[in-house]
């Protein structure tokens, strides 16, 4: 088995079945069907994997935003808590109660970016510092997946 592998056959079985396009009330609906395992590194995986693509302005600006609050448990529960802490700083950029909207997000990320033409990405330094909390924190997000993947349902 590769680095990877144990966390992505679980959250393989919930990625059909749990949509971020719908708005919130489907997302929660269908999010609290998975079990805590599923929804950690479903959760997780999805930020993850937006944020190495395009940094936290494109997972705020997707579908996948719809997710961070979950984001910021997941990485708690599998053992990167200095990145689950970093998550909860850049969603403070939208306000204390944040907007799972997308068409919010959306507005206040225009609102910045037309008030500061110079500097469109209010998270560049975030990012960097999430790149590296992602290949070091607890050994690096795949192999901190694995190990929560591994772990007997009574460890949790």
């Amino acid at each position: 088995m590769k680095s990877g592998d144990a966390y992505w056959q679980i959250v393989n079985q919930v990625w059909k079945k749990i949509s971020i396009y719908h708005g919130e009330a489907v997302f929660v609906e269908e999010f609290m069907k998975a079990d805590i395992k599923q929804r950690h590194l479903f959760a997780a995986h999805r930020c993850q994997s937006e944020v190495r693509n395009g940094g936290f302005h494109l997972f705020f600006w997707n579908s996948t935003g719809i997710l961070a609050p979950e984001a910021v448990m997941a990485f708690g529960a599998i053992g990167m808590p200095n990145a689950a802490a970093l998550i909860e700083r850049a969603m403070m950029f939208f306000g204390s109660v944040y907007p799972r909207d997308r068409n919010k997000r959306i507005e206040t990320l225009y609102a910045y970016a037309k008030q500061n033409p110079k500097s469109r990405d209010p998270f560049d330094k975030m990012n960097d510092e999430f790149f590296k909390l992602l290949d070091e924190e607890s050994g690096g997000f795949e192999a901190a997946a694995d190990r929560y993947a591994l772990l007997a349902d009574t460890e949790k």
